[in-house]
């Protein structure tokens, strides 16, 4: 699988991004095709989550067992694969004057104290007060760079345009292209399901799980009406 960015220096999303599953080669050469369940598989009162299965039917990656009442999570909400292997720990950011999350590699548990700070990227939600910002950009997304590496150009790694709240969105990267698209599932092309059920297709050379995370993050930070901080 290709990586996600351009820029090979950067070692930690060179990390993220390769495809560490030679069998499923072939199997990248079409869509990646979701199926987001908006439903912790640990199902019992206050907690909230994802649950992600493939086209086969098999779980993917999952979220479990934390609390909407608080926009601030401690501890971060981890993105899991399947078998509940931590991929990324996603936390909001205090303090900042933008409503803005980060993405660290694996869980805060596992790491030592040198790993909790390497950060892959942060995203962003649109700043609404601000003149000549996109009108259809929900949020950005911006890598870490490498060993301090200076940004010449100040536009973003990805860009999710649409409204995540109507489940109708789609992820560009810097270049313009549609790397992933949400959309709200149909059953047989008619039934269309409710917005707690919603398909996620990625294309072929981006990574799953890193457009996962962003899934994770909009719904943290996408608006519904009257309600900017939060949307479920």
């Amino acid at each position: 699988m290709s990586k996600v960015h351009p820029a090979a220096e950067n070692k930690c999303q060179t990390l993220l991004l390769k495809n560490h599953d030679n069998h499923n080669h072939l199997a990248h050469e079409r869509p990646s095709v979701l199926t987001v369940w908006k439903r912790s598989s640990m199902s019992f009162q206050g907690t909230d989550g994802f649950t992600v299965f493939d086209n086969h039917g098999r779980l993917a990656f999952r979220v479990d067992n934390y609390s909407r009442k608080n926009s601030y999570v401690k501890g971060g909400l981890v993105l899991m694969d399947g078998a509940g292997k931590p991929l990324l720990t996603l936390k909001p950011q205090v303090f900042s004057i933008q409503y803005q999350w980060n993405a660290y590699r694996g869980s805060e548990e596992g790491n030592t104290s040198s790993q909790r700070s390497t950060k892959v990227f942060s995203m962003r939600s649109k700043p609404l007060l601000f003149k000549n910002t996109d009108k259809n950009a929900e949020a950005e997304v911006f890598f870490e760079r490498a060993n301090g590496q200076k940004v010449t150009d100040p536009k973003p790694d990805f860009r999710i345009e649409g409204c995540f709240w109507r489940r109708n969105c789609k992820i560009r990267n810097r270049n313009g292209e549609v790397v992933a698209n949400i959309a709200r599932k149909k059953v047989n092309d008619r039934v269309l399901l409710g917005d707690d059920v919603f398909s996620l297709v990625v294309q072929p050379g981006f990574d799953a799980q890193l457009i996962m995370s962003f899934v994770i993050i909009l719904d943290r930070i996408c608006g519904k009406p009257y309600a900017p901080v939060l949307c479920s």
